[in-house]
């Protein structure tokens, strides 16, 4: 490889995004939404490609945190605006790209690295596995019915202007983030992209409202949403477009399902992502008429297997040691025990007999809860080599909740 791989200079910003807005179509990204990633740019974690003064990779880094099984806010890197031109394909430019950030990702002490992939197949090779899951699903409200919970009645809901609520809509978002593994604490800035809503996204969808659900003056929930109106022969026949329902109690989640599924001149109400465990699945008459699909959303990589696995809890006892394989990053390769329980762990390197086989992939898919190792061993992912230690540990590391990414970045 002749191309010259270094840090990115904030002047070179543009060329370097275009190089991105290329990759992914050629198609750029509307103003609002091009000033929102320039401010988000963490310039000293982004890398340029660059042949002569000609820009042809890219990728950047976030500074996130992420929660983990036990609520926990993990450093974690979320790689992102990685890219390659098509010229110059085939020449090992993403590889140096994901080892020098890896390699950064380490030095900065941060345990695990995340990552949306528009090609999944490309990041398994770089110890990247699939570690939660979002869901999709349409409901036909002509069909079904709602059941709903005690204290419905309780909760009144305000539409609300999207930018003015957005202070209020954060705070409720910061009360979840730790229920859930795989929810992102926002810093400063991230703020904004629930606000951006640029028109040639919408498909025909009015601009996004906010409904805001609130018991005694106190704010507890809040949906995202647009209408998508059609007329058939025979009438209205439009579409409720669920971007985003959050809620602090279940009466509170209820009613503002039950203000989307009763929208005037709408049949189908059609969730955008959600967790796979979601509360409206339980709401509805008849699953099948809701059509849920279901696709991976963020891939997760142990940077630090020891760092990493003793910073999470661990829903029932366990006692095992694993067999790490990790070509990519050497330092976690070989075994480490695992010791603990709901109030905390410890994992260490040992020379003893190894309990469980698999690669840091794999390690990275069941970290959250989200693919269980028993799963991973049914696919020959995952082998047991002590008896017993498959299911042990499969049941430690699940999670009560399903882990969930609300938002991309």
């Amino acid at each position: 490889m002749t191309t010259e791989l270094r840090v990115l200079d904030p002047n070179e910003w543009d060329r370097w995004f275009a190089v991105l807005d290329l990759a992914f179509g050629g198609i750029h990204e509307p103003p609002d939404s091009r000033a929102l990633w320039r401010d988000l740019t963490e310039f000293d974690r982004s890398l340029g490609a660059w042949d002569g003064d000609l820009c042809v990779g890219t990728s950047g880094a976030f500074s996130f945190r992420l929660t983990v099984p036990g609520g926990a806010l993990v450093p974690a890197a979320g790689v992102t605006m990685v890219s390659v031109a098509g010229t110059h394909r085939r020449r090992g430019i993403l590889t140096s790209m994901m080892r020098r950030q890896l390699d950064d990702v380490r030095a900065a002490g941060e345990p695990v690295a995340v990552l949306t992939a528009s090609e999944p197949a490309i990041y398994g090779r770089f110890g990247y596995g699939a570690a939660t899951w979002t869901e999709r699903a349409t409901v036909d409200t002509n069909r079904v019915r709602l059941s709903l919970p005690d204290g419905v009645d309780g909760v009144t809901l305000r539409q609300a202007d999207l930018a003015e609520s957005s202070a209020v809509c954060e705070e409720v978002y910061a009360r979840l983030v730790p229920s859930r593994p795989g929810m992102l604490a926002r810093r400063p800035g991230w703020e904004r992209l629930p606000l951006l809503d640029p028109e040639s996204e919408r498909e025909g969808a009015s601009p996004r409202l906010c409904v805001l659900a609130e018991r005694g003056g106190e704010v507890v929930g809040f949906t995202h949403y647009a209408i998508r109106p059609n007329w058939s022969f025979a009438g209205a026949d439009g579409s409720v477009v669920v971007e985003q329902v959050l809620a602090l109690d279940p009466a509170a989640e209820a009613a503002l399902w039950r203000f989307l599924c009763s929208v005037d001149l709408t049949s189908t109400v059609r969730i955008q992502s959600g967790p796979v465990d979601g509360a409206w699945r339980h709401l509805v008459s008849d699953v099948r008429r809701c059509e849920p699909r279901a696709r991976e959303a963020l891939f997760l990589r142990l940077v630090d297997v020891g760092a990493a696995l003793e910073a999470r809890t661990y829903q029932a006892p366990v006692d095992v040691v694993f067999e790490v394989e990790d070509a990519f990053c050497p330092w976690n390769e070989g075994r480490w025990r695992v010791t603990g329980d709901a109030k905390g762990a410890t994992c260490v390197r040992t020379g003893d007999a190894a309990d469980l086989a698999l690669s840091v992939r794999e390690l990275g898919a069941a970290y959250l809860g989200g693919a269980s190792l028993v799963s991973l061993a049914s696919a020959g992912r995952v082998r047991e080599l002590r008896e017993g230690a498959l299911v042990e540990a499969s049941v430690a590391f699940g999670s009560p909740v399903a882990p969930w990414l609300p938002h991309g970045f």
